[in-house]
This record gives structure tokens, C-alpha cells and sequence, in this order.
């Protein structure tokens, strides 16, 4: 198993304008630090505890990025060094990190979870929720965070026309969202999808950032 091998093979297929969140959840500093030495510097998560013990013994020039579910409570543990959360899926969660975020002194950066798959276990707003949340427009106010993109997560099928299908929605739904609210904000620009099985397929659709666990690091040591 040769992480920094696996890696260079993902990065070769990137095109310009897409970066790759190494997705380290559930392996051992020794394999991050591989990845580390081989040039990777943005590592995703999906665990606060795990994160925070990671960020704590790890090169401080690590971007770290949440990609999990994130509970309320929880959000005060990352704030400080998180670089981006992936996955806020409520308006709820969206005032819990500025208000943290306030207390730390900082601006954290976000992406809007969108339910794009069959699977009724993956989070996210709908399209109509997520339009709603924007219209009302009282996210304007929230001034530590900052709306970066939006990301979501393909139904776990071998169906390609459907995987291809789900991301091409959420790429319009994008440009949608951008035209629509921030046509004069540079920083939305993130649109994170894409897996290690059907990465290909979201680069295709538009991602800028993809998260790739199991292709560079192997199967998930649990």
C-alpha cells in the first residue's frame, strides 16, 4: 500500500481548478504524515474528537476540512482551526458556527449540504429548503461566517446515468444559487462532490473539490 504512489495518481488526474480533500477519518497520523511528505496539505474529516486530537499532533500547515454531520455542540471543538465545513445541512447549525465563530474571533468558512441522493440516511437541505433559507435572507447578518459553495453526496449506486444525473442537478442548482445571491461574491465558488467511486463523474459535472479517502489510504481501518 503505497500512499504517496495512490495520491500522485489522483492528482494527475485532476484538472486545473479542482482540488482533492485527502480524506483521512479513521487512519492513523502515520498515514496522513505519508500523505504530508508526498505534498498533500488538505486532510477531511468527519469527527471532531478524532480532528482535534489529529490537528493537535499534526503540521500546523494543514488545511483541515470537516466533511461530517456536525452536532451543535460540537462546534466550538473545531472552530478555532477549522479551514472549511463541508456539510452544514440547517439554518440552525449556520448561526450555531457564527456564533462560535464570534466568540474565537474569527470567520469560518462553509459549504451548504444539499440532498441530492435517493438514500433517505445522507443529510442535507432540499433545493426548495436551501431557496427558502436564502430568500429570507437573514444568513446576511451572520458576519463570521462566509458562504463558500455548496457540496453533496451521490447516491451509493453502480448507476452511472444516475450518479451523473445527481451531480449535473446540483451543478445547476449552483449556478442557480450564485447568480441568484452571490453573483458579486468571489468566495462562492467551492462546489464539493465527488468520491473515490464516482469522482470521474463529478469532476465532469463541475466539482472543485473532491474527497478522496479509501483510493489513497486503502480501506478504512475501523
Amino acid at each position: 500500500m503505497n500512499i504517496a504512489e495512490n495520491l500522485q495518481q489522483v492528482l494527475n488526474e485532476l484538472p486545473a481548478g479542482v482540488r482533492l480533500v485527502a480524506v483521512s477519518k479513521f487512519h492513523p497520523n502515520e498515514a496522513i504524515e505519508e500523505a504530508y511528505r508526498a505534498g498533500q496539505r488538505v486532510f477531511g474529516e468527519s469527527k471532531v474528537q478524532e480532528m482535534t486530537a489529529k490537528y493537535e499532533s499534526l503540521p500546523k500547515d494543514i488545511e483541515w476540512h470537516f466533511i461530517g454531520h456536525l452536532q451543535t455542540n460540537k462546534i466550538k471543538f473545531i472552530v478555532p482551526y477549522v479551514s472549511l465545513i463541508h456539510g452544514i445541512d440547517s439554518y440552525k447549525l449556520l448561526v450555531e458556527v457564527n456564533k462560535q465563530a464570534g466568540k474565537a474571533g474569527k470567520i469560518v468558512n462553509c459549504l451548504l449540504q444539499l440532498h441530492i441522493a435517493e438514500e433517505e440516511t445522507k443529510f442535507g437541505f432540499s433545493f426548495d429548503e436551501c431557496r427558502e433559507m436564502l430568500a429570507a435572507g437573514e444568513w446576511k447578518s451572520l458576519s463570521n461566517i462566509q458562504l463558500c459553495g455548496l457540496m453533496g453526496m451521490a447516491t451509493n449506486t453502480g448507476n452511472d446515468e444516475q450518479i451523473e444525473k445527481e451531480f449535473c442537478s446540483l451543478s445547476s442548482f449552483f449556478k442557480e444559487v450564485k447568480d441568484s445571491w452571490f453573483a458579486d461574491t468571489p468566495a462562492f465558488w467551492e462546489l464539493s462532490m465527488g468520491m473515490s467511486h464516482d469522482y470521474h463523474q463529478a469532476i465532469d459535472a463541475g466539482s472543485t473539490l473532491i474527497r478522496v479517502g479509501s483510493k489513497i489510504f486503502g480501506d478504512r481501518i475501523y
